[in-house]
């Protein structure tokens, strides 16, 4: 027993503790199954279908690296272990040929499979479960009129005891409460926004929390992968990916509480606005799911986002403060005239294309640069940065990656001068850092 208690970390430390989380579950029903099947699948239902799966950038996780779409394969990096997606096309053996849209509801709304199984949270459904059966009948039928594909679904590699129902019994009891199937994600709307914009908001309000599920990245997570409670769109480390998700309620970070309505419209649609362009995770959400938003959706989360209450968010940095040294700004400015200025301008006023859109983003007054946690900012160094290919951005320009060509000193000094010039102030970067980012990625 003590061998397993060595393993076993937080409240799935004993077995009893377990139980009693079965039993809290049970306390709390079965998740008994919808009504009978009723759907009636029609083109129009169908291509509603098409567009909610694009919301949820469900393609994303469910297709594998060449495969075909919404096939699943896709190992997917936990700190607990890979969890492989499962095959959503409509194949009856391997796929959803077989379910019912009550059983695919309720995988949505409950985080069950057709069998009752209790669903790994990878699958997000703490946001799913906020979706109405309408969004979700509409989703299985756009993959039910997908070709189906015979392929079987991987076994997650998942290490003890969280490859146990149990465990997941436990998380659930903890941290998953399924939504009021009456009241869909949705927020009270402040007193100051005019009544005219209520139905938007509420209409963001249900895109963000529910399909979009924007927590799953820009919500800090405890040590058992669950959202902080209290904490939510107030911006984290992404497990594994060791990206840093910035706070939506900050406007010093990612909060849009001050941009024009339409450079926030421009941003989830296009990737580039005149006060922020998206790198990294974010790229691809703007690249598989938001850039096809309708013009109507994407102000409704405009709304939302720009009327969440600002909050002050500073995340905790896994390194100490570094001192601003001469030293280091001294030879970050030779390294940035030598490798940065051509395209971000010798005073980091970035530059515009022939259209005059953003071609390379300024660095002066970029509060992307000026976070408390550099992390992205060296990740950007050392693995470049590329925009989203988008209708509004066909041709985005990308930034090469520096990796093999600059040291951890070079690096860490050149991200420092960037932090500290042209009115930037912002702590150093030690090369300790960049070492840590080098060695999370294997670069």
């Amino acid at each position: 027993m003590s061998l397993v208690l060595r393993r076993v970390s937080g409240v799935m430390a004993a077995l009893g503790i377990a139980a009693a989380g079965l039993i809290a579950l049970n306390l709390r029903g079965e998740d008994p199954l919808p009504a009978n099947e009723t759907l009636q699948s029609t083109p129009a239902l169908v291509a509603q279908g098409e567009y909610l799966a694009r919301v949820g950038n469900c393609m994303a996780c469910h297709t594998g690296q060449g495969g075909a779409p919404f096939a699943g394969g896709r190992g997917i990096e936990t700190p607990f272990g890979l969890v492989y997606s499962p095959n959503l096309t409509p194949d009856k053996a391997t796929g959803l040929g077989a379910w019912t849209s009550a059983e695919f509801w309720r995988a949505m709304h409950n985080g069950r499979s057709k069998d009752g199984r209790l669903l790994y949270p990878a699958f997000p459904y703490n946001s799913y479960t906020h979706v109405t059966r309408a969004d979700s009948d509409a989703i299985f039928a756009y993959l039910q009129s997908l070709p189906p594909v015979a392929q079987a679904n991987q076994p997650h590699v998942l290490r003890f005891p969280y490859s146990t129902q149990a465990a997941l019994g436990v998380w659930r009891a903890l941290f998953f409460s399924p939504a009021d199937p009456a009241a869909p994600a949705s927020a009270p709307p402040p007193q100051a926004l005019a009544a005219a914009q209520v139905p938007a908001y509420q209409r963001g309000a249900y895109l963000v929390n529910g399909l979009g599920h924007c927590a799953a990245c820009h919500t800090p997570r405890n040590s058992l992968g669950a959202e902080q409670q209290g904490q939510a769109l107030a911006g984290g480390l992404i497990p594994v990916q060791n990206w840093l998700a910035p706070a939506l309620t900050d406007p010093a970070q990612a909060g849009v509480q001050r941009w024009p309505q339409a450079d926030v419209v421009a941003l989830l649609k296009t990737g580039v606005a005149p006060q922020a362009s998206v790198i990294g995770p974010m790229a691809e959400v703007v690249y598989r799911s938001t850039q096809y938003l309708s013009d109507a959706d994407a102000q409704a989360m405009a709304v939302y986002l720009q009327a969440l209450p600002p909050h002050a968010s500073k995340p905790a940095t896994s390194s100490a403060p570094v001192a601003l040294s001469s030293t280091a700004m001294q030879r970050g400015a030779k390294v940035y005239e030598a490798q940065c200025a051509q395209c971000h301008g010798n005073q980091g006023q970035g530059r515009t294309d022939a259209a005059g859109q953003p071609a390379f983003p300024p660095l002066a007054g970029n509060r992307a640069v000026v976070l408390a946690d550099p992390t992205n900012l060296v990740r950007v160094v050392l693995q470049g940065g590329y925009l989203p290919a988008t209708a509004g951005n066909p041709r985005p320009h990308g930034m090469p990656p520096f990796q093999h060509l600059l040291g951890d000193e070079d690096v860490a000094a050149v991200a420092t001068f960037v932090r500290n010039s042209w009115g930037n102030q912002a702590p150093a970067v030690g090369t300790i850092e960049v070492y840590r980012a080098r060695e999370r990625r294997g670069l």
